[in-house]
């Protein structure tokens, strides 16, 4: 296995850990049980009972600390990002302290000798991480791999929009770029982006400040909001080009979350053929 840089930075990557950390500080059982009904509705079930569960980027941990709470006969977690690694170890400690159904380690999805170490998985879930590996397409090859035949493949990929995906290439490597870039993006696009979803929730008559963490994933929307703007390297993909990638691979779409043509992510679950490899 090819061994990743400790530092995150030095490796042109944005440190998801140092974010999730600071989310978990918040992390209450409301939005825990959030991204379990989220798991839920995504895999069109009510339980992972003797289903395996592979999370590839595990991120802060909470979706992996869901398929357990769900069920699953086992979960493994791994993260390029060492500190994304300590925080899905920290959650582990929390929730489940000794429990060898869950495994937590160092990983790069880019390693394919890694991930055939790894074996095939009922389930397996990477929401918005292939996008941020700098190599999106052996990504999505590598996790398919890791799928076994009949079981379910969860994505989550950021929508092309074209020229504006451009820009916010450019915006997420200003954030990159140090102190002074971080200052001036999160500056300009955080009390735009609370003025705009303020006047949104108004005009639909919504509760500005109640409603992201209970309905959403379980995640934060100032978290969120500092994954999108610091989150690079940084690709995208036709909601198109990523069906025909599967279709190739053996794979049916099963359900489709489009966010239309707005940016964001396109959620794809998708059922490998029972008959592939």
């Amino acid at each position: 296995m090819n061994t990743p840089s400790l530092d995150a930075a030095a490796d042109g990557r944005f440190g998801f850990g140092r974010n999730w950390r600071r989310f978990l500080s918040g992390l209450n059982e409301e939005r825990v049980r959030a991204a379990e009904a989220s798991l839920q509705e995504l895999l069109g079930c009510t339980t992972l009972q003797d289903k395996s569960f592979l999370d590839i980027g595990s991120g802060s941990g909470l979706f992996s600390l869901a398929a357990m709470r769900l069920g699953a006969s086992r979960v493994r977690s791994f993260d390029y990002d060492i500190e994304s690694v300590e925080c899905t170890r920290a959650l582990r400690r929390r929730y489940h302290p000794d429990d060898p159904r869950w495994q937590v380690e160092r990983g790069d999805v880019l390693d394919a000798a890694y991930l055939q170490s790894l074996g095939a998985w009922d389930v397996v879930y990477s929401w918005g991480v292939l996008h941020h590996t700098g190599k999106m397409r052996l990504a999505l090859h590598n996790a398919a791999a890791t799928v076994r035949p009949a079981g379910q493949l969860v994505i989550a990929i950021y929508n092309d929009q074209g020229w504006r995906s451009r820009a916010w290439w450019w915006v997420k490597r200003a954030y990159n770029s140090g102190v002074v870039g971080r200052v001036a993006v999160l500056g300009v696009f955080v009390p735009y982006s609370i003025v705009g979803a303020a006047a949104l929730d108004i005009v639909h008559l919504r509760n500005p400040f109640g409603r992201y963490s209970a309905h959403v994933r379980g995640m934060s929307h100032l978290h969120d909001w500092i994954d999108w703007l610091g989150g690079f390297p940084f690709e995208v993909a036709l909601r198109e080009s990523i069906e025909a990638l599967y279709r190739q691979r053996g794979f049916s779409l099963e359900r489709l979350v489009s966010c239309g043509s707005r940016h964001g992510c396109n959620q794809f679950v998708f059922r490998k053929c029972a008959s592939s490899s």
